[in-house]
């Protein structure tokens, strides 16, 4: 089997699900940029994601130490305080051999057979309860759950879930929209917040509930029902299915980023609150 001139790196599908359990592991995700490092004896060659060429002398020499005669690696590198770092995580091929098809625990004792030494750090695993509460703690970018017995996959595979770190703030329902196929209760909630005298639109939450969740907070909010939208700013209102409510009700949600148009990215209900008044949640800037 000839050494590959290229591998398809494997890429982590996004969820807004928290979870941990026997069949995953986890890894801190780092904010660097993605490395494939390709050493064929001592030639060595570093690629972005994108198979852009990237230079860094101090890494490529630690690969060519590797006392191995040929090595596929998968990681990122990262400048933490000017500290260049190749953070690897993951091995495609060693000694003529593709290993891409191994299981994911047997992908990780090859690469803890490799003597790595700075600039290489092997991406140690997480034994948090709450690998995502540490992530945002230390001010990581995510974390990365991997399944366990996985190949490694040349696409965007389910099999790597990528837990972001998400903000999170008050907002005030102002409506909902009908559930569709075979949901129950509700599809979404609109939600807003204060700025002044406006009540600005600042999009839906359709994730973060669980079937007794929706039941409840539908009958609930059939009761605060009325004719118009109570949102006097803002874009992307539905125009069909949708309910309008008093705002009354508040929703602690959890979220990646606000988008330049002033709505959330990826939201989740995190739970609703009753121990503030609707007027006074407004944009956090922090």
């Amino acid at each position: 089997m000839s050494f590959p001139e290229w591998v398809e790196p494997m890429a982590a599908t996004l969820t807004q699900e928290r979870f941990t359990g026997p069949d995953w592991i986890f890894e801190r995700k780092f904010d660097g940029i993605r490395l494939i490092a390709f050493k064929n004896d001592r030639d060595v060659r570093l690629l972005s994601r994108n198979r852009l060429p990237q230079r860094s002398p101090p890494i490529a020499e630690a690969i060519a130490n590797l006392p191995v005669r040929d090595l596929v690696l998968d990681g990122e590198i990262t400048w933490p305080a000017n500290r260049l770092a190749y953070h690897v995580f993951d091995i495609m091929w060693i000694d003529g051999r593709d290993v891409t098809r191994l299981p994911l625990e047997e992908r990780r004792a090859l690469l803890d057979s490799l003597p790595l030494r700075a600039p290489l750090e092997r991406v140690a695993t997480l034994d948090d309860r709450q690998p995502w509460e540490r992530a945002r703690r230390e001010g990581w970018e995510g974390v990365i759950a991997k399944r366990r017995g996985s190949p490694y996959e040349h696409r965007r595979s389910p099999h790597w879930l990528k837990m972001k770190c998400e903000a999170s703030q008050e907002l005030v329902v102002g409506g909902f929209t009908d559930p569709q196929g075979g949901r129950v209760g509700l599809g979404a909630l609109l939600v807003g917040y204060y700025d002044k005298d406006d009540f600005v639109f600042a999009g839906k939450i359709g994730t973060g509930f669980d079937t007794k969740l929706l039941l409840e907070l539908r009958a609930r909010l059939d009761t605060m029902e009325i004719a118009k939208p109570p949102f006097t700013k803002g874009s992307g209102l539905p125009r069909v299915r949708a309910h309008w409510v008093r705002p009354e009700m508040i929703a602690q949600v959890g979220f990646i980023e606000w988008t330049v148009h002033g709505k959330l990215r990826h939201p989740r209900l995190l739970g609703i609150r009753t121990d503030k008044s609707p007027r006074h949640v407004i944009r956090e800037t922090s």
